[in-house]
């Protein structure tokens, strides 16, 4: 048995608590010293050949930055990197397939980004040696017999070229100044810029400099610039972000073609399971403790690793991933809502924001209901919620008197929201924000601890990532005593679990505090799995909206889908839904019944 005992280095801190970890660690009480503070880091040090595993000091920490688990020796011989002592550990590796898309699913902090550096060539890996790093010979020699012998071998040697998308795409503007289009002209390896620069609906932004570009431009941008790059090995880390379902489906379609199409190979760390199940011909679970350790699975068929994900248990290792399965309705449920539960309803509306113009179909939402949103970017969907809560006036219509009914919301952009707010802790930005002194013990519950909230507490805004201040928003935004939740695209940096973990926290508020909700979001199967009717926005983006009136849920995304022109089948054992392949059999038949979510 391997012990990994880790610490967060983030959220330990020593100055400010009595060293509980130490004072009751029963090995220190004997006399020997199985933790203590190293003198250089002035941090406390786990040493894990001698910790017994009691985890007595994980339960005394104060700030929970404490980690320790099991796991079977010979795991050990899978060890390709770890961070640094009581620090981060990631086992094997994913496999690039020659002319093949490899799809990478996991929880965030497994070590998704890590493999993608290393695979890059970017983080050369330790085997787990922290006191010299091997050299590339040791390195091959570790994977031989195996494809990644190979892979490497051609890495170092400059056989292969590799090139990667980053994960934050807002960070982007901070180092590269200019226009979208010289600034892709001077990268422009494979004389492929024009086609993208149709493929990808980069003509508008074109003229534009970076500084000025929403999350999507950006997004779209380092797609561009990305597969402009002459490579062997596209890597893409969550190209999904910041874009709506018309966008998501057009990345995928020119990822393939500029890729795998044309003889290269591609490997896709993304959190839409829908989009990965349509771009990726192999999959690769990666599970584990986050922050703690990762392991990479062996590669799996796209329906098979999906399934084994959901399902939480890989047959092939014997191992259970998560303790129950994520599972779908087949079919949506059909609520009647009786006028007297109405909170909110509107008449016709009509909105003008600069040259934008927004109509608003006549509508309500009612106690207990979920009101899912979707629609393209730039149509006025964060229009319509900002319409709700007062921040912009309507020139014609009536919206409900909001000054009896108390309303919270969770902006889009929680970075730009939350940047006032950079030098507060979590906890007082809590506070601030919700009004809230101390949370009712079901909401610590249901949805403080489950999405691991309070191990924050004590870190300052300025130091959190995305995903983690995005979990901050929406914990703000459910806190505060309202009848009305409008949050815009919470899924935003979160992974497969957090959403669903999000998409219940909003569920069980919605019930014990009898109100409803608005959620502006474009993971279709998120919407699928927490929405009870849906409101779809259609138009010319940026130029004019449509809002429809709240609908079924089968009957919105139907609408929905027909505008985007894909359809979906639902998998026979997990029931998710998934893309039918453009022109198949199953995409033609729904068509033609106008089915294109739901099948009898």
């Amino acid at each position: 048995m391997v012990r990994i005992a880790t610490i967060d280095k983030d959220l330990c801190r020593p100055r400010k608590c009595n060293l509980e970890c130490i004072r009751f660690c029963p090995i220190n009480r004997t006399g020997t010293k199985a933790i203590e503070i190293n003198e250089e880091a002035k941090k406390p040090v786990i040493y894990e050949e001698i910790c017994i595993g009691c985890g007595i000091c994980v339960k005394k920490c104060p700030f929970k930055a404490i980690n320790i688990v099991n796991l079977p020796e010979e795991l050990e011989t899978d060890l390709i990197h770890r961070y640094g002592i009581n620090a981060f550990k990631l086992y094997r590796l994913p496999i690039p397939k020659q002319k093949m898309i490899t799809g990478i699913v996991g929880k965030n902090a497994t070590g998704k980004t890590t493999a993608l550096k290393i695979l890059s060539g970017k983080l050369k890996p330790n085997l787990g040696n922290l006191e010299k790093t091997p050299e590339w010979d040791d390195i091959i020699k570790s994977f031989r017999g195996t494809e990644l012998q190979t892979y490497f071998t051609r890495l170092v040697n400059g056989k292969i070229r590799t090139i990667l998308k980053i994960q934050y795409v807002d960070a982007v503007p901070k180092y590269l100044k200019g226009e979208v289009g010289k600034l892709l002209i001077k990268i422009n390896e494979r004389n492929i810029v024009n086609e993208l620069k149709d493929d990808l609906g980069l003509t508008k932004v074109w003229n534009r400099e970076l500084k000025v570009l929403s999350g999507g431009e950006l997004q779209k941008f380092l797609i561009a610039a990305t597969l402009s790059k002459d490579a062997d090995v596209y890597m893409f880390d969550e190209p999904c972000s910041y874009l709506d379902v018309y966008e998501r489906m057009r990345i995928a379609k020119v990822i393939r073609k500029y890729t795998v199409d044309k003889g290269k190979t591609a490997i896709i760390v993304e959190h839409d399971i829908a989009i990965l199940d349509y771009l990726s011909d192999l999959v690769h679970v990666i599970y584990g403790v986050p922050g703690t350790y990762g392991i990479v699975s062996h590669p799996y068929g796209v329906k098979s690793g999906i399934n084994f994900f959901l399902d939480g248990f890989l047959p092939d290792e014997n191992m259970r991933i998560r303790d129950t399965p994520i599972r779908f309705h087949v079919k949506p449920p059909t609520i009647a809502w009786p006028s007297e539960m109405e909170l909110i309803k509107w008449t016709e509306t009509l909105v003008k924001l600069n040259s934008f113009v927004l109509k608003i179909s006549k509508g309500s939402i009612h106690k207990g209901e979920i009101v899912g949103i979707l629609g393209p970017n730039g149509i006025g969907k964060t229009t319509f919620v900002r319409t709700l809560i007062g921040e912009i006036k309507p020139v014609e219509g009536t919206v409900y008197s909001f000054s009896e009914i108390t309303m919270s919301y969770k902006p889009q952009y929680v970075s730009t929201y939350y940047a006032k707010f950079k030098e507060y802790k979590v906890s007082e930005v809590l506070k601030l924000i919700s009004q809230v002194s101390e949370p009712p013990n079901w909401f610590k519950k249901d949805v403080i601890r489950k999405l691991g909230v309070d191990r924050l507490y004590d870190r300052y805004i300025g130091e959190l990532s995305g995903g983690e201040l995005q979990k901050i928003a929406i914990v703000a935004c459910l806190l505060k005593e309202a009848k009305i939740y409008l949050l815009d695209e919470p899924s935003a940096y979160l992974d497969v679990e957090e959403r669903l973990t999000v998409a219940k926290a909003i569920k069980n508020v919605i019930e014990m505090r009898e109100a409803a909700a608005f959620v502006v979001e474009h993971d279709i199967i998120l919407q699928d799995y927490l929405a009870q009717t849906l409101m779809v926005f259609r138009g010319k983006p940026g130029i004019e909206g449509y809002a429809e009136a709240p609908m079924g849920l089968r009957e919105g995304i139907n609408v929905f889908l027909k505008d985007v022109g894909i359809t979906f089948r639902r998998d026979a054992r997990t029931k998710r839904p998934r893309v039918n392949k453009e022109g198949s059999y199953l995409d033609r038949l729904q068509k033609r019944l106008g089915e294109y979510y739901y099948v009898e």
